[in-house]
């Protein structure tokens, strides 16, 4: 049985995908005024990429954004995401810097879900997640690999193991080198569907030749995907506007 996760009046893993779009401005005003641009369109999540923020390491400052951000958004669900540069982020973190970081975002009460990254080191990422659930966030369990893409078994194996540690959505992006590997992503992605998730998975293919997972999500059970109003956060990403019809005429057709 699959759970659909409700945060605010938004359920995911239900129906189709649920559309996240990425604030990836440096400043402090930008970033605000991207927010007011979001928060009239046609968008499900609006996902704060924290590791763009050039003020990102002064606490107090980022506690106050994160309270306007909240302000702006208004009921739209607000994930709050730090990418290390391991995993294709902006910045260079310490361990115990992206532990204090994610826990502090959870504890300010103006977030709704914490991106962790799970498969770096276990221990850490449990404390974290453990931490996160003490103050009612949800956790978006989260692997990257832009490089390539490791085979099936793997990835159903990274599912599986972030669902142990207890993640709330599961997400995988991996890198493409060929359709072969966007394959492995869709089976991958059903078979831990169909076969073991009882909380929503993320499956996405990045670059142009990933593009249509971020499309066909629904198809092979992945419960989110990412847009793009103006700048991307990751290659492949499609304009908002785009996504929504696309995603609209997919749902009627696998549902009629």
């Amino acid at each position: 049985m699959h759970n659909v996760l409700r945060v605010r009046t938004v359920e995911i893993g239900v129906n189709q995908p649920k559309i996240i779009v990425p604030i990836v401005k440096q400043k402090y005003e930008d970033i605000l005024e991207q927010a007011e641009i979001l928060r009239n369109m046609q968008i499900d999540l609006v996902e704060w990429r924290a590791d763009f923020y050039e003020e990102i390491f002064n606490l107090e400052r980022t506690l106050n954004l994160l309270s306007e951000l909240r302000i702006v958004l208004l009921h739209i669900p607000l994930l709050f995401t730090f990418r290390t540069r391991k995993e294709g982020g902006e910045k260079e973190i310490s361990m115990e810097a992206y532990t204090k970081l994610n826990i502090t975002a959870a504890q300010s009460g103006k977030v709704d879900l914490v991106d962790v990254e799970m498969l770096s080191s276990d221990d850490i990422a449990i404390k974290i997640i453990e931490e996160i659930h003490k103050t009612k966030v949800f956790v978006v369990g989260s692997y990257h690999d832009f490089h390539a893409t490791p085979q099936k078994d793997v990835l159903v194996g990274c599912f599986r193991k972030m669902q142990d540690m207890g993640a709330d959505i599961l997400k995988i992006a991996v890198m493409p080198h060929t359709m072969i590997d966007v394959l492995n992503l869709f089976a991958a992605a059903n078979e831990m569907y169909e076969l073991y998730a009882d909380r929503p998975i993320v499956a996405i293919s990045m670059s142009a030749k990933g593009l249509i997972s971020r499309i066909a999500g629904e198809a092979f059970g992945s419960a989110m995907t990412f847009g793009a109003v103006g700048q991307t956060s990751a290659p492949g990403q499609i304009q908002v506007k785009d996504l929504a019809k696309i995603l609209d005429i997919l749902h009627e057709l696998l549902t009629t």
